[in-house]
């Protein structure tokens, strides 16, 4: 048989996640609702307060300076977490953990600093054309000397109005896989203040008020090839791990 008891660490875990839900995010869900938007004043609020109760990068293992929970801790997080809107959610941040295929000056500038919370990242993979597909993506990279210059759009991008990097993913060549032929996808570190990125409105939803979704657009966005996150070509795999 399956123990299911709960450690003391994580009925600890539970009764934070839970106390903060109910005492901190519940009295500001109306004005959430009411407005269809998270302020600024509610989004410092609840990043400072996730910072300081450890929730924030909780998600990311211990060597990388983030929380370290294990699968079953983050689960019980996550449960507790979703009795606050998705808005509200979203705003005490778990920095996705494809960071932490950052190397060398990656890693200072974006995984560090995105542990630490001093940056936000948003993830772009969906597409007007492709939806999910990520191997049918249309947004293209192509090298140029020591560069890449990137084109393209990505939509239902959530919170890339607030963002400050791009986890972007774009077709950077194809190759032959199992007698048929695919796009290479590359994932590339890329800063929203960029020249050629622009992040506009998203779409209206029928739930989820105060959740953003964003559009971005890439015209010829020059980036150097020591922001290739992970391997050229190898974006899909290092997802999917």
């Amino acid at each position: 048989m399956v123990d299911l008891t709960l450690t003391d660490e994580q009925r600890m875990l539970v009764e934070t996640c839970r106390t903060f839900v109910e005492k901190e995010l519940y009295p500001i869900e109306a004005e959430v609702e009411r407005t269809d938007a998270v302020s600024p004043e509610i989004r410092a609020f609840v990043h400072r307060r996730a910072i300081e109760l450890g929730l924030h990068a909780a998600n990311i293992p211990a060597e990388f300076g983030g929380g370290g929970l294990g699968g079953v801790d983050y689960a019980l997080m996550e449960k507790e977490m979703g009795r606050a809107s998705l808005a509200l959610n979203d705003m005490v941040h778990r920095p996705h953990n494809i960071l932490c295929a950052c190397v060398g000056q990656q890693k200072a500038e974006y995984l560090d600093e995105a542990v630490a919370g001093r940056k936000r990242e948003c993830i772009a993979m969906t597409e007007p054309d492709a939806g999910s597909d990520v191997r049918s993506m249309k947004t293209s990279a192509r090298r140029d000397g020591d560069d890449w210059i990137i084109s393209g759009t990505k939509h239902f991008i959530s919170w890339a109005g607030i963002s400050d990097f791009i986890l972007l993913f774009a077709a950077t060549g194809e190759e032959h896989v199992g007698g048929h032929k695919k796009k290479r996808i590359t994932c590339f570190l890329c800063d929203t203040s960029a020249p050629g990125v622009t992040v506009s409105k998203g779409y209206d939803c029928v739930s989820h008020r105060g959740h953003m979704n964003n559009i971005i657009s890439l015209d010829d966005v020059r980036i150097p090839n020591w922001k290739v996150l992970g391997e050229e070509g190898r974006g899909f795999e290092l997802l999917n791990e």
